[in-house]
């Protein structure tokens, strides 16, 4: 079933949207949830919380692109719920190494000035990303946004792991001096 089916059957109401959705995309959205929590039955959980906001969100929202849309609500219900389990320790997944990776050239900062530059902040990492080579696009979101290991992303980009995470390293250099010059203080 493609897309814009299993889309109208959400918004028919039908319940047969869930089950063709998990048939089309549970491996993908286990694949981020997995990537972000390292733990099966919390990606289960992520996924199944996917299907249910899909259900809860459409209507009023028709996405043009359906997997998109569900990868991108796996994505931040994976993260707020890798952040209420983790509070207060630190755990080894692909989120946190990514998140630890990226540290050097985009500070998280607490202050309300800082909450409001985050939408200036992601047009300008969008807008530098569409500047770099196809290959270092790829790469960098590979690792930073779907939060692949780098060995798999070294693999889908058709390259060694020690040129991927060479080319990583300069694209998150050109990132920093890009944003510095942008006028973000980093």
């Amino acid at each position: 079933m493609d897309d814009e089916q299993i889309v109208s059957l959400y918004w028919a109401r039908s319940e047969q949207a869930i089950r063709e959705t998990e048939t089309k995309y549970d491996r993908y959205l286990t694949k981020i949830a997995y990537n972000i929590l390292s733990d099966y039955e919390d990606s289960r959980e992520s996924v199944n919380d996917t299907y249910l906001a899909a259900w809860n969100s459409m209507p009023p929202h028709r996405p043009s692109v359906l997997s998109t849309y569900l990868g991108k609500l796996t994505r931040r219900l994976s993260i707020d719920l890798f952040r209420h389990k983790n509070r207060d320790k630190r755990k080894a997944s692909e989120y946190a190494l990514s998140l630890s990776e990226l540290g050097d050239s985009v500070s998280g900062g607490n202050t309300t000035e800082d909450a409001v530059n985050v939408k200036l902040l992601a047009d300008a990492i969008g807008i530098f990303l569409r500047l770099q080579p196809e290959e270092a696009r790829n790469l960098f979101i590979g690792r930073y946004y779907f939060l692949d290991p780098l060995k798999e992303v070294a693999a889908y980009c058709g390259m060694t792991e020690s040129k991927a995470k060479t080319v990583l390293y300069r694209t998150r250099l050109a990132l920093k001096d890009y944003l510095i010059k942008e006028g973000f203080d980093l």
